[in-house]
């Protein structure tokens, strides 16, 4: 009798999740530039910082001048170089919405997992804990949590926004485990005595790593959003710049009304607008690469 070869054989980097997304992207013109677009921004508001003059004196004899060779955007109401606080003010609200996004999409992967294996009394439970926190309108709660700590840290931000984005993205990893758990794989791995834990965290969310990714980068297009907004709004605290915060003075002092402010007050609505059309553009393309059906066509 010949021994049976049961080793799992090896899958290349093309048929690997991360060669799915890399092939997706470079397949897809939109997605591929959208994913440029993302860590173009990205660079930008982290590595930018330590590329431009930090030196950004207030010189009232410079307000308010139009664009030059000195000052590519021109400069704001204290004469400061308006493009130095546009590099200074976007990592805040890209990381802040990072963090918020990542505790999001964790909380639903994990208690999701649970609901949708183990289903019975848990997942009564957490069904119940979810619709009363989808009932909660979400960013009025943003609003009462961040006006009742007037001096949040961006952290605390974070979570007060992640703990407010997570239900929605439970029920659909509910559905996922409740489907995936029912395939053979999972039948196999019951028969080996693996362990629940191992079962559910190494067979059956690997499976869905590319549905939760795509999740992960709406979730912090989400966040971003909120976070922003609640600078505009004026209720958070203006220590830092912030894309947020150059709207919310642009709006406060009607900044707009003048023709030679224009820079100051476009210049953070286009990068927020660029950023999601870039996040959404990628997550476009990584479904298109990730998601079967749509791989297909």
């Amino acid at each position: 009798m010949t021994a049976v070869d049961t080793a799992k054989p090896r899958r290349t980097f093309r048929e690997s999740t991360f060669g799915q997304i890399w092939t997706g992207l470079t397949r897809s013109p939109a997605g591929f530039a959208g994913t440029v677009l993302v860590l173009g921004i990205v660079l930008f508001s982290f590595v930018g910082p330590l590329v431009v003059d930090q030196d950004n004196p207030t010189d009232t004899s410079q307000i308010w001048t139009a664009p030059s060779g000195e000052h590519w955007l021109g400069t704001q109401y204290e004469g400061k170089d308006t493009f130095t606080i546009l590099v200074n003010s976007g990592a805040e609200p890209i990381w802040v919405g990072g963090m918020a996004a990542i505790m999001a999409v964790f909380v639903a992967v994990v208690l999701g997992s649970i609901a949708g294996y183990f289903r019975g009394r848990i997942d009564a439970v957490l069904l119940q804990l979810t619709d009363v926190t989808v009932t909660i309108p979400q960013f009025l709660l943003m609003i009462a949590v961040v006006a009742f700590f007037e001096d949040i840290p961006p952290w605390g931000v974070a979570i007060v926004v992640g703990s407010t984005m997570w239900a929605f993205l439970f029920r659909s990893i509910r559905a996922q485990v409740m489907s995936l758990k029912e395939r053979e794989f999972v039948e196999a791995a019951k028969l080996q005595h693996l362990g629940t834990m191992r079962i559910v965290f190494r067979e059956i969310l690997p499976n869905m790593a590319g549905f939760i990714f795509v999740n992960f980068v709406i979730a912090v297009n989400q966040a971003i959003y909120a976070i922003v907004g609640l600078y505009i709004l004026g209720l958070m605290p203006s220590g830092t710049p912030n894309w947020g915060l150059m709207i919310h003075l642009s709006w406060q002092n009607n900044f707009f009304l003048l023709p030679v402010a224009l820079p100051y007050v476009l210049a953070p609505l286009l990068m927020i607008v660029l950023f999601t059309i870039g996040l959404v553009t990628m997550g476009r393309g990584l479904d298109q690469a990730l998601n079967p059906r749509l791989r297909e066509r």
